[in-house]
């Protein structure tokens, strides 16, 4: 299979899931301003979820720009990769309805650690298939971000039980550290 059809196949999932979540929305029964007001901590949600699911696409978009060879490991890395991304739709409404509860803050965090790890998976795939001295190896290097993020979520796991705002912070921070686009693969790219 050529990447074209998997990157296709990944952009048609993650348009889907982000319809999903917007489809979340349900529309205030009142007619005042005041009346919106209740879907603040839903909407929120759906803004954060909405930039993390963007750097996913954006990322993986870049990724594959870089990779030669398609390997069934990496087609089956890929759909885990997205498994994990289509469930976002469910702890994002279950997040904001549930006006950041500490198990829905958990299950959201979790949910993004296994999002991060499935990419992690992936990435490795794709570097024992295209080799460590790879254009795309060199642009990952160690993969500082990667890691971190990982922390930050397990972090913001475990803080939920102190503080599920302080976990809604670090998810936030996690999102901004990816809001632009990861510079190794781009200098590679031009």
């Amino acid at each position: 299979m050529g990447k074209g059809r998997l990157e296709a196949f990944s952009d048609g999932v993650i348009a889907v899931i982000i319809t999903i979540m917007v489809l979340e929305f349900k529309a205030p029964h009142g007619v005042e301003a005041a009346d919106l007001l209740p879907l603040l901590p839903t909407f929120l949600t759906y803004v954060l979820s909405f930039i993390i699911v963007g750097i996913y696409w954006v990322n993986h978009h870049n990724f594959f720009q870089l990779i030669k060879k398609v390997s069934g490991g990496l087609l089956w890395a890929n759909l885990h990769l997205l498994f994990w991304l289509s469930l976002i739709p469910l702890t994002t409404a279950w997040m904001g309805e549930s006006h950041f509860a500490l198990w829905p803050v958990v299950t959201y965090g979790l949910n993004f650690l296994a999002c991060a790890i499935a990419y992690t998976i992936m990435t490795v795939v794709v570097l024992n298939t295209h080799g460590r001295q790879s254009a795309i190896a060199q642009a990952i290097g160690r993969d500082r971000k990667g890691k971190i993020s990982l922390v930050f979520y397990i972090a913001a796991i475990i803080l939920a039980f102190l503080s599920p705002m302080i976990s809604c912070t670090l998810f936030l921070v996690v999102s901004l550290i990816w809001l632009v686009p990861d510079q190794r693969i781009e200098r590679l790219m031009s």
